[in-house]
């Protein structure tokens, strides 16, 4: 510790964002000088319809040393093995975006370059049939692979599924076990000093000041701090991702949840459906120059698969972000800090994110601008990422059938987006840079399922032998299938870890002890990818 070690961090705003924020910083910030403070009103509800998450999220658990069976129990939780889009690239076509990678590169070649060059020769079956995680979700199976495992189990990638305001729950207790202070009370006034524009304090109802040195904004779209106090500006994303509201209800549903999360295009946006241990979370995301409120609530609620079990709630937003994440000594995380509607499930991952760079530049009292720059460069670029990668969604459609889907298919796109999907009509060719966070097989995924169809493969290709190739493709395919004949139902899996449907929490979670045994999966099923040479 010096002198210029920041001693009191306050965080404005409770939900996911804010008690993710307070436990990765207690974990973290553990020096015996830095004290953390949560303020957070229980008269302000959340917004806590984001239940859908993508990989990285076990990363952060896992840093914070969270028993994964106990995580699943007392969040309502499920696992997620990918998305499944339905008519998106046309009216009742479908394609899955799985966790993980399709297949195995062979001969230093990537595998969708030589899936592609197949489809020349051949009639295929999609994509997807060669990853295990698609194979597994679209079967309903599940399991968690066991360290060590040498099949094709071990390429099980998976996320998970769960109620928002549980998780928020259960990471308070971690929390405060850890010495974060929550104090309850409203902001009402905000003191910025003069000379620099630093927030000094926030003052609650009643009139008790909280001072501090770091200021970490989770109050929501209000941005309280960052907006409200400081006037950093907003980037309007509209004109690439116009859908600006969204209604959303849970419902019962009967049987054994299923591992993925659905996205079905409607008319002037589309509908979420993510399986929970105790109901079906549903929304529907639109846009309201093409849909009014009361046309968007029939709609979601005429397509529901069980009976609602609450009056639906109405959000509004505008798809965008801060331009600037950081400003002066105010670091907005969620929806604080920017909007991306959640067709990818990233809510979560970008305040992820956001954390875990905070911790790695995190300043001392003199902030330096160069921590603070560096900062909002990466989240600018990552936010530009997943903005980019949600848009091609709407722009790679083939309907005609409403104006909405007429303005996506023909509207123009962010030049770096625009490269890209020249660069895969072209010859199928993804080029990331070094921090981007989606992967090969999800620019491949989604550009397939929606019929961006490369005029030609990689030249590498030609290069091996198509016959060997074909046969290594074949084996590849027989493997997954077979394991997937292994694997347990989700629900036998939920079950096995004591969760599911009958054990689902209650409003009130009940501490489990940590260290339980965990519950994995190793198929024994010899499964060798390199037995044919190439």
């Amino acid at each position: 510790m010096n002198e210029h070690t920041i001693r009191n961090v306050v965080i404005v705003g409770g939900g996911t964002a804010g008690w993710m924020a307070a436990a990765a910083l207690s974990r973290f910030l553990n020096n015996g000088v830095t004290r953390i403070t949560l303020v957070e009103s229980e008269e302000i509800a959340t917004v806590g319809v984001g239940e859908a998450t993508i990989p990285p999220l076990l990363t952060f658990n896992r840093m914070l040393g969270i028993d994964e069976n106990q995580f699943i129990r007392e969040t309502g939780g499920t696992y997620k093995l990918g998305i499944e889009f339905a008519g998106w690239g046309d009216i009742g076509e479908r394609y899955f975006h799985p966790f993980g990678a399709h297949g195995h590169d062979l001969g230093g070649v990537h595998f969708h370059q030589l899936y592609l060059r197949e489809r020349r020769r051949r009639v295929m079956q999609d994509i997807s049939a060669w990853s295990m995680s698609a194979v597994a979700a679209q079967a309903g199976k599940f399991a968690r692979p066991a360290e060590g495992a040498q099949s094709a189990v071990k390429e099980l990638m998976y996320a998970y599924h769960f109620d928002a305001g549980l998780y928020a729950r259960f990471l308070r207790r971690y929390a405060e076990d850890n010495g974060v202070q929550r104090i309850e009370g409203k902001v009402v006034d905000v003191t910025v000093r003069p000379d620099d524009g630093h927030v000094t304090a926030v003052t609650l109802e009643g009139g008790r000041s909280v001072e501090g040195e770091l200021f970490i904004d989770c109050s929501g779209f209000r941005g309280l701090l960052i907006e409200e106090a400081l006037a950093t500006g907003y980037e309007d994303w509209r004109h690439w991702l116009p859908c600006d509201r969204a209604v959303a209800v849970p419902s019962r549903y009967h049987g054994d949840p299923d591992p993925f999360t659905r996205a079905t295009a409607r008319g002037a946006g589309w509908q979420w459906r993510i399986p929970l241990q105790h109901r079906m979370g549903n929304g529907l995301v639109y846009c309201s120059e093409f849909m009014t409120a009361d046309a968007a609530e029939r709609e979601l609620l005429g397509n529901l698969e069980g009976e609602p079990i609450a009056d639906p709630r109405h959000l509004s937003f505008t798809t965008g972000r801060r331009k600037l994440a950081w400003n002066r000594n105010v670091v907005a995380l969620g929806l604080s800090s920017g909007f991306v509607e959640p067709l990818e499930s990233t809510s979560i991952h970008l305040i992820q994110s956001g954390i875990a760079r905070l911790v790695a530049l995190f300043p001392d009292r003199r902030f330096n601008p160069v921590e603070r720059d560096e900062y909002n460069r990466q989240m600018r670029d990552l936010y530009e990422d997943v903005r980019d990668f949600v848009i091609l969604h709407y722009k790679a459609t083939r309907r005609t059938d409403t104006p909405f889907w007429d303005r996506c298919r023909t509207m123009s796109v962010p030049d770096s987006l625009q490269r890209k999907i020249d660069l895969f009509r072209a010859k199928g060719r993804i080029f990331r840079d070094a921090a981007e966070l989606f992967a090969t097989t999800s620019w491949v995924s989604v550009c397939l399922g929606q019929h961006v169809v490369p005029e030609e493969h990689e030249p590498a290709a030609d290069a091996l032998d198509e016959d060997k190739v074909a046969a290594a493709m074949e084996q590849m395919r027989q493997g997954y299938l077979q394991v997937e004949a292994q694997l347990p139902g989700h629900g036998d899996f939920l079950r096995h870890t004591g969760a599911g449907p009958a054990n689902a929490p209650q409003p009130a979670p009940t501490p489990v002890p940590a260290g339980e045994p965990q519950f994995s999966f190793a198929s024994e099923t010899p499964f060798n990818f390199s037995a044919t040479p190439l």
